[in-house]
């Protein structure tokens, strides 16, 4: 058996109970206590994860890190609330694996890529798209130079936000713990993913965002420029009239043309002969619960990244402040 590595979880909501089922079924991997303000979250996970019953709980995250002896946590609570738990966690010398949005704000950012450098140990941010297959394919072929440049990418994502969050009055819904509506729940995998897969560093941006009646952003329609001139549309739409979610990400370049189109990718050269990519042809997919495990244990290297996710909230901010000032609004740079 592999060497047994000791994790914490905090946080035990719904998302919070997937990454314990998926930790502990890593072969050599423990989990070893919960923390959650919510006893009903708490009574859950030890109900639905195999061996949480037997664990000891706390109903704050310094408590556990005080009295339970770990080698990692895993962090999946409200967004507003990573940061402190990210730093308490490095600070205690532990390993992390953080829920997205990693942090709320780019000088919050900043100072969590600071400590964690210094602290020497293993950090992720769970962007799973880093980890599956379409969008790896579609990162090797556009980093490879093979068809040229980035030229302008369409990138749309809409699923019933406003009904399920706001109309059920969740934590997601309000400011206070968001820190965001849509764009910086799961609109926040959007802009991560085209960012990652084409290395592009955005300039400007201009945004309209519609609230609709609610504290956090609903709708964004969101421009942004790159460096080198390429362009960009992302439309977050968190309003629609059935569940479930819809998403497609279309990348134009000088020698062809990418599609994601569901598990597959759709690409053109410039013979203009449309190719399907599926199953295997993409290649590995794998979650990043177990990333960051390998990671730890040496065998591979984090796929995302704290200084990834740092790009996706200066990108953030600046739509936010161009919804705001109704204009275009630079993207603030690291350092």
């Amino acid at each position: 058996m592999a060497d047994s590595i000791r994790v914490g979880a905090i946080g035990a909501g719904g998302n919070a109970r997937g990454h314990m089922r998926r930790m502990i079924a890593i072969d050599g991997v423990e989990l070893v206590a919960i923390t959650d303000p919510s006893a009903a979250a708490i009574e859950a996970a030890r109900e639905q994860v195999e061996g949480a019953d037997a664990l000891p709980t706390f109903d704050n995250h310094k408590a556990m890190l005080e009295e339970v002896e770990m080698d990692a946590v895993v962090i999946s609570t409200p967004h507003t609330l990573h940061y402190e738990q990210i730093m308490d966690s490095l600070g205690r010398d532990l390993h992390v694996l953080c829920e997205k949005p990693m942090v709320c704000n780019t000088t919050h950012a900043q100072r969590v890529i600071e400590t964690w450098k210094k602290s020497g140990k293993v950090m992720g941010v769970s962007y799973q798209r880093h980890t599956t297959a379409a969008f790896r394919y579609c990162r090797e072929r556009i980093t490879s130079g093979e068809m040229g440049n980035v030229l302008f990418i369409n990138s749309l994502q809409s699923q019933a936000w406003f009904q399920s969050q706001v109309g059920g009055g969740t934590w997601r819904s309000q400011m206070k713990w968001s820190g965001g509506g849509q764009l910086n729940d799961s609109g926040s995998h959007l802009i991560d993913i085209v960012l990652w897969m084409t290395d592009l560093q955005p300039s400007e941006v201009f945004a309209y965002q519609d609230k609709l009646g609610s504290e956090v952003d609903i709708l964004s329609a969101i421009n942004v420029k790159f460096d080198g001139g390429a362009l960009c549309n992302f439309a977050v739409v968190g309003y629609q009239s059935w569940k479930g979610m819809f998403e497609e990400t279309t990348i134009w370049l000088e020698k062809g043309q990418l599609a994601i189109r569901g598990n597959d990718v759709w690409e053109w050269g410039e013979d203009a002969e449309k190719k399907v990519i599926t199953g295997e042809d993409l290649g590995r997919t794998w979650s990043p619960d177990e990333n960051f495990i390998l990671s730890i244990r040496g065998e591979e290297r984090i796929q995302s990244t704290p200084e990834d996710a740092l790009k996706v909230i200066q990108l953030s901010e600046a739509a936010w402040a161009s919804a705001d000032s109704g204009k275009p609004e630079s993207v603030r740079r690291q350092g």
